[in-house]
């Protein structure tokens, strides 16, 4: 009978709690959608803008480099038209500031005496080279997350500049109550599953503007974004134009057509 009495009592304790587990809602930890960002290379007649293309490859370089690869871009991308807006002297002075691995020397060697991969200065015909030598190293170097090529990223996302935005700026958001952020991740609400391996990638002032622009967090990501926008699409200022003149040639030849469609037809009613 105690025994009974005992079973009876736990249902009663346990049924109110059980009720509460089955009632009480799942986060959702879909992410959110992107902030509004304004581009000016948006929208059909949009272009890059010179200074944000400039001091976003101060960011990639002074921050996101240390993790990041740029595979798609070479070094004489810098100062061909519709790039950055640097000239061809500082291109040089861009590229001879990595070190290249080296093709083999005279001897047919690729490593010093101490093992160490033989290097070179950057040329303008070069690639950025990556900040790992293969994969492994990448993963081994960040907990086991592989840092994504910034040279498409922002083509390879849904949400485009605006996704990649709100990602850089969206350390800065609260768990909600009863998230537990998994250790060695990150909450960003941006991304899916909102634990990000990633960590904050910008701080105020992290990088010295030659220009005197402010370097908040918001300003670096902007600027940031714009570089990498470019790096994904760095013929769109020419593909617009390409495409305005087929619009103005198509309605010219239009009008034509049908000032000839009126000029034949005339004398036939």
């Amino acid at each position: 009978m105690r025994f009974v009495t005992k079973i009876i009592l736990a249902g009663l304790v346990m049924a109110p709690v059980a009720a509460f587990a089955q009632t009480a809602p799942a986060i959702s930890t879909t992410r959110l959608a992107p902030k509004h960002e304004e581009f000016a290379f948006e929208g059909p007649f949009g272009t890059y803008d010179r200074g944000a293309l400039q001091r976003g490859f101060q960011v990639y370089k002074e921050v996101c480099s240390a993790c990041h690869n740029l595979d798609h871009i070479a070094f004489h991308n810098m100062y061909e038209p519709g790039g950055p807006g640097f000239t061809e002297a500082q291109a040089k002075a861009i590229a001879a500031g990595y070190q290249i691995p080296a093709d083999p020397n005279d001897k047919g060697e690729t490593m010093d005496e101490k093992g160490v991969r033989l290097t070179r200065a950057g040329t303008l015909a070069d690639h950025f080279p990556p900040p790992f030598p293969n994969e492994e190293a990448a993963r081994a170097n960040n907990s086991g997350a592989l840092p994504p090529d910034l040279s498409m990223i922002v083509k390879a996302r849904a949400g485009g500049p605006q996704y990649v935005y709100s990602i850089i700026t969206g350390f800065s958001a609260k768990p909600p109550a009863g998230f537990k952020v998994t250790e060695g991740k990150y909450f960003n609400p941006y991304f899916e599953g909102w634990n990000i391996s990633m960590p904050p990638p910008l701080v105020a002032n992290a990088v010295t503007y030659s220009d005197g622009t402010k370097a908040t967090i918001e300003q670096q990501a902007h600027d940031v974004t714009v570089f990498l926008s470019w790096a994904s699409d760095p013929k769109m200022e020419e593909r617009k134009r390409t495409g305005l003149g087929v619009l103005i040639f198509l309605v010219v030849l239009s009008g034509l057509l049908f000032l000839s469609y009126r000029k034949v037809w005339a004398n036939m009613h």
